[in-house]
């Protein structure tokens, strides 16, 4: 492959990723928000209280999540967001992600209880 070549692909790869859609969350400082998808694709973020961490806004959200399910709804995953970061709570935990459609990263995860702890609390197999 030339050189001339590679760098017309390159190009078109550079500007093919240009072009992505990325969803990223709003940045308010220290603010956990409930974030729900629309029927028509878009988000809406409901605030629902201050905190002054990732894993206190995870924590919020997960009390939620388990008092609606509680009185009778059947959304077991559920979005988030605190300061620029999108949190998905699932079975495994909590990751977290820059963008919507981004990677996901562990931020916690679940113990044999089925709360929420920091990945290096949990004892290596």
């Amino acid at each position: 492959m030339s050189l001339k070549t590679f760098l017309i692909l390159g190009a078109t790869a550079l500007a093919l990723s240009a072009c992505a859609q990325k969803t990223t969350p709003p940045g308010d400082t220290g603010v956990c928000f409930h974030v729900v998808p629309q029927k028509d694709g878009s988000l809406k973020y409901n605030k629902l209280v201050n905190a002054p961490s990732l894993e206190a806004c995870a924590a919020n959200l997960e009390a939620m999540r388990i008092k609606f399910l509680r009185m009778g709804g059947n959304q077991t995953d559920i979005y988030g967001a605190y300061q620029a970061n999108f949190l998905f709570l699932v079975k495994e935990g909590v990751m977290t992600s820059t963008s919507l459609e981004g990677p996901r990263y562990v931020a916690l995860v679940r113990t044999g209880a089925g709360q929420l702890t920091l990945p290096t609390a949990m004892p290596q197999q």
